[in-house]
């Protein structure tokens, strides 16, 4: 799901795993979208430079 929300931001690998392109990519609406839309939540999106967390949001 990753890719079909966000293809420039995640790849997949040999295994059909997801895999970030970039460890600094930008948190863009897309990748915001791939991450709330991820089946086993495994999607955790921070600032660079100060750690803020973007997603997931704070309970």
């Amino acid at each position: 799901m990753c890719t079909g929300h966000a293809p420039h931001a995640f790849r997949l690998d040999p295994a059909r795993q997801s895999h970030p392109r970039s460890a600094d990519a930008s948190p863009d609406d897309a990748v915001l979208a791939a991450a709330e839309n991820c089946p086993v939540e495994a999607i955790a999106i921070t600032l660079h430079g100060t750690g803020e967390t973007v997603f997931p949001p704070d309970e």
